[in-house]
């Protein structure tokens, strides 16, 4: 076990603000909330994951001394400062209101709330400014057992000029894999905004749309793809017919092609795949669109998927989706990975739904949102069981990790496996990550990087998600706790 020398006036210290973070644990939302587990109407019976004793069993997250046996003293009491003040709402509301406000527009007051992030959350939910620093991390992170998304984080550009200088960043990122141990780099993680603008996705999400809904329309543009709707998928986005994309649109969606086209190249030769994430609703059809041409004309050198296209499960259409873009690739050959996450635009979405008097496409109750997403996970384990499937796994649920984790050895999947990996962002759900690993499956973090106003969304993002749907910092807090009062202990006696 790593441990290092911790000042003395933080020892001293340490017994209140154990009092406190125990109780903040006790107050905040579980990380293991209740499950509803019936299946969706178009699950099967063999689809769907039921919970069961051995689910206990498949993973251990109740050894705190084995769990963070890799993770040194200091890292454990700096991270478990962070995520208690991530848990106290008044704070998080405090510094969203400051970051939105019109102090932002004082170089003074911004030099400052930035040095105060830079120095905190920063550190500990990102992985560095440039790629030397996310070298270390990487390292340090295969020495533990685990393995790196490397998320360059770009998203919404706004003119061909942003997005070429965008995709030579990418291409940057791509070729630092090589410079890493082998399968230390799992995923080079792009944002389809980052290369294409949000504006012209918009377009063409919502020609694709009316597409779908009157057959007659005629896309010159499109490409080869995958079906990127189901029949439950809401249309409300785009209540008329639009105008068809301009000459000029349509020459910026060739370039956009043409951008994901030089990086799957790129990560072709590097041999590392393209995971590319989801956005909201009104532009994810366009991304989709993109993710799944470009799926249809490459892979990876050992005929794996190079394209891995996200699902988000707290979206009502998420499981019908998901199945009828995994059985037209069977049907047409193209071999296409999933990562499967709850999301992370819960109020974009109920915002805009609310606005248009719609109802909100995202589930109603976070139990359905847990069943869907467990759904759509043992589908993807049957479909690698049957020989034609890969997927990630990105959760912070421990009990959806745990099901997932019965649920493949139940079908003998090979623990190590590319097709199966399970995933958690960089400075979340430690808990869950290195159980996982102990248990003998692939695990990655996600590692954003790049300038701090550059990561301001993604930190937003984070601090929301944090106490909203997906918050899982209470059980990390509180093995964090019991560990570093069993290492620390005897010191104070």
């Amino acid at each position: 076990m790593t441990t290092r020398s911790v000042h003395p006036k933080v020892l001293h210290a340490l017994p209140s603000f154990f009092r406190r973070l125990n109780s903040a644990a006790q107050s905040s939302i579980s990380a293991v909330p209740a499950f509803n587990l019936k299946p969706e109407t178009t699950a099967s019976k063999q689809d769907t994951i039921t919970h069961t004793d051995p689910c206990d069993r498949a993973i251990n997250i109740d050894d705190s001394d084995k769990i963070f046996s890799t993770v040194s003293t200091s890292k454990l009491i700096k991270s478990s400062i962070i995520l208690h003040m991530a848990a106290i709402e008044p704070m998080v509301d405090f510094g969203m209101w400051v970051l939105n406000s019109k102090l932002m527009g004082s170089p003074p007051v911004k030099k400052i709330v930035f040095e105060a992030i830079e120095h905190s959350f920063y550190d500990h939910f990102c992985a560095g400014k440039g790629l030397k620093e996310v070298g270390g991390t990487v390292e340090r992170l295969w020495d533990s057992g685990l393995r790196a998304m490397l998320d360059y984080g770009l998203e919404h550009a706004t003119s061909n000029e942003d997005c070429d200088r965008n995709l030579e960043q990418f291409f940057q990122t791509a070729e630092s894999a090589k410079s890493h141990p082998d399968s230390s780099v799992s995923f080079i993680v792009l944002k389809i905004t980052a290369i294409c603008p949000p504006s012209l996705l918009k377009r063409v999400s919502d020609l694709l749309r009316w597409e779908h809904k009157d057959k007659s329309l005629h896309l010159p543009w499109k490409l080869k793809t995958l079906p990127v709707f189901s029949d439950s998928s809401p249309f409300y986005h785009t209540p008329r017919r639009p105008e068809s994309l301009t000459p000029e649109e349509e020459s910026n969606l060739q370039l956009a092609h043409e951008r994901l086209t030089k990086l799957c190249i790129k990560c072709i030769e590097t041999n590392v795949p393209l995971l590319i994430d989801a956005e909201d609703t009104s532009i994810q059809p366009g991304i989709d669109y993109l993710s799944y041409s470009a799926a249809t004309e490459y892979r990876k050198n050992d005929d794996g998927p190079l394209i891995f296209n996200t699902v988000q499960a707290y979206l009502r259409d998420s499981k019908e989706r998901l199945v009828v873009a995994k059985k037209s690739a069977d049907v047409m050959g193209v071999s296409v990975g999933f990562k499967l996450v709850r999301g992370a635009y819960l109020s974009t979405e109920r915002q805009l739904a609310s606005s248009l008097g719609v109802k909100s496409p995202i589930h109603d109750t976070i139990q359905q949102t847990h069943a869907c997403y467990n759904d759509c996970a043992a589908f993807m384990l049957q479909e690698i069981c049957n020989g034609s499937g890969s997927v990630v796994l990105a959760t912070h649920n421990v009990e959806s990790g745990k099901l997932a984790a019965s649920k493949a050895i139940d079908l003998r999947l090979e623990k190590g496996s590319q097709n199966l990996q399970f995933g958690q962002l960089y400075g979340m759900a430690d808990a869950l990550s290195f159980g996982l690993r102990n248990a003998g499956f692939r695990v990655s973090k996600y590692l954003p990087f790049g300038p701090i106003e550059q990561i301001m969304p993604y930190l937003l993002r984070r601090a929301e998600e944090n106490r909203g749907l997906l918050s899982t910092s209470s059980l990390d807090r509180q093995l964090m706790r019991k560990e570093l009062i069993r290492r620390l202990t005897p010191r104070f006696s």
